[in-house]
């Protein structure tokens, strides 16, 4: 599904913020990104998702090098196969939460009707004629996150998807991600500090100044355990 072939990437400054990375993600699969502050896991995220450019390497989707891609057809592949969730929730302030989750489907000329399920799955239910000035932080977060998944995209990138969100609210959010991802064959990718958040995804990477490495999954539970079990009195 994503080939990084070689990846470097350098700030404005100078600085060297990726270097030679490669990795393959497959469909199917759902990894969790972690690491230090400023090492560069929201930066990658960016690149994936066509948002900026490597300086160096490519990106390929389904065998597709983006760089290949003049701008309608990038524009294209974005709309169609990627969910995007970023940690500015970019919605739509003139548009009702209703509208703002149906973009996607209206973008892509497919059905809107899968707009209001998706707003009841984030617990938002009856809310749909509300616009954004009215939600909360969190509230926008969750609507994020739905109009993310609503298209059913073969390609979810979620940058901190539950910073903004209680600990019962995250890990429902969660697992209607990895369902949604799991059910429609697709690949995920989310960048996280929370090891609760982490322990969702099929496996978890490391990003240092060295590239991506696997994290042993007895490191990641050992690291939740103290979220998951302060919260479970609840059933998610």
């Amino acid at each position: 599904m994503l080939e990084l072939r070689h990846i470097g990437k350098a700030y404005a400054s100078g600085r060297q913020v990726l270097a030679n990375l490669s990795y393959t993600l497959g469909a199917g699969e759902y990894v969790a990104i972690m690491g230090e502050s400023g090492v560069g896991k929201s930066t990658l995220l960016n690149l994936i998702a066509g948002l900026d450019v490597p300086d160096t390497g490519e990106i390929l989707i389904n065998g597709v090098a983006m760089s290949s891609l003049d701008d309608d057809a990038a524009t294209r592949l974005r709309r169609k196969e990627f969910g995007f969730i970023f940690q500015a929730f970019h919605i739509l302030p003139h548009l009702t939460l209703s509208q703002n989750i149906a973009l996607p489907l209206l973008l892509n000329g497919a059905s809107i009707e899968r707009a209001e399920p998706m707003l009841d799955a984030v617990g938002l239910g009856g809310r749909g004629h509300h616009f954004p000035h009215q939600l909360s932080g969190g509230e926008l977060q969750r609507i994020a996150i739905a109009r993310a998944l609503v298209h059913r995209p073969k390609l979810v990138l979620a940058d901190e998807p539950t910073g903004n969100l209680d600990p019962d609210t995250a890990r429902d959010i969660l697992m209607l991600m990895r369902r949604e991802i799991k059910a429609n064959g697709a690949s995920g990718i989310i960048v996280t500090h929370s090891h609760a958040a982490a322990a969702t995804a099929d496996r978890v990477l490391a990003l240092t100044k060295d590239g991506l490495h696997p994290v042993a999954p007895a490191k990641v539970a050992n690291a939740a355990a103290p979220a998951v079990s302060a919260d479970s009195h609840h059933s998610g």
